[in-house]
């Protein structure tokens, strides 16, 4: 990796974490707003529902940020110029999603975690573990990551409050690439995680939700 790389890299893993990100695609527009323009139907939030938005919304932001820290690892890990190359496209991807999510948090009068930091350090590390161990495994770390964000994401949308069309927008296109994502890693030759490393991922994901919400 040339310095320059190593700087890009330094000061995308700073962003991720001081909350400062680019994105190549606007924000995602709810077709409901779209159609409803400024109709009644549209309503404000209630206060315990703008609450509840914004605790699933710094939920998905400390996912991006983790997602950031994952890719960046796999990036450094593996010999493979190809590899790199799809690793940088999913967390450009990935990218857009923290400053769709950054931006959301705001518009709901709301902050991201308080633990960035620590989602960071502790996800690089998790990806330049699982890069270690080989392509194929790397790739299975990504495809069974994105899964179970896809899920997770899925679940967002049952909870969401139903007139919250800003956050059902983009939690939609991040479900639609979290899948392309998955399924990318898959045709690459990705390796099938063993169910205990399926379970300990979930245990660690439950924890980290559970925390983000409030903190």
């Amino acid at each position: 990796m040339t310095l320059d790389e190593v700087i890009s890299e330094f000061d995308r893993g700073l962003r991720s974490m001081v909350g400062i990100s680019r994105m190549s695609r606007p924000i995602p527009e709810s077709k409901i707003v779209s159609e409803l323009d400024s109709m009644a139907d549209e309503g404000p939030l209630g206060e315990k529902e703008r609450a509840h938005s914004a605790g699933l919304m710094r939920v998905n932001h400390v996912g991006e940020v983790c997602a950031q820290a994952l890719y960046q690892a796999q990036k450094l890990a593996t010999a493979s110029p190809e590899l790199k190359v799809k690793f940088e496209h999913a967390a450009r991807e990935e990218e857009d999603h923290l400053a769709w999510t950054s931006q959301r948090l705001k518009d709901l009068d709301s902050r991201p975690s308080l633990l960035n930091s620590l989602w960071y350090a502790g996800a690089l590390a998790i990806g330049f573990a699982a890069g270690r161990l080989g392509d194929r495994a790397s790739l299975g770390f990504m495809a069974e990551t994105e899964r179970q964000v896809e899920q997770h994401l899925d679940g967002h949308m049952k909870t969401l409050p139903a007139n919250d069309y800003a956050s059902r927008a983009i939690v939609e296109q991040m479900r639609i690439d979290e899948a392309a994502h998955a399924a990318a890693a898959i045709s690459e030759g990705a390796a099938e995680m063993p169910f205990p490393v399926r379970a300990l991922m979930r245990a660690a994901s439950k924890v980290m939700t559970r925390t983000a919400y409030y903190l």
